[in-house]
């Protein structure tokens, strides 16, 4: 089953699999999501998802039962 997966602001949609992982995700989309322990403790991999959350996206896989997901990437100064 595939999502797609709108990151923003730079609009960027691709077609991703269920449990494929955010980062691979973003990535094989052109789309930069800072990193730093890789295991969401650091929180440098922050993102909100539209209905608000914040997600960190190296713990985080493209959720079952959606048709689309859309990604908010914002920038902190500190990453």
């Amino acid at each position: 089953m595939t999502v797609s997966v709108r990151f923003l602001p730079d609009d960027v949609t691709v077609d991703a699999e269920v449990g494929e992982p955010l980062l691979d995700v973003a990535d094989r989309a052109g789309v930069f999501i800072p990193t730093g322990c890789l295991m969401g403790s650091c929180h440098a991999c922050s993102v909100e998802i539209e209905d608000g959350n914040t997600i960190r996206a190296c713990i985080t896989a493209v959720p079952l039962g959606r048709e689309e997901l859309t990604i908010n990437l914002f920038g902190d100064p500190s990453w």
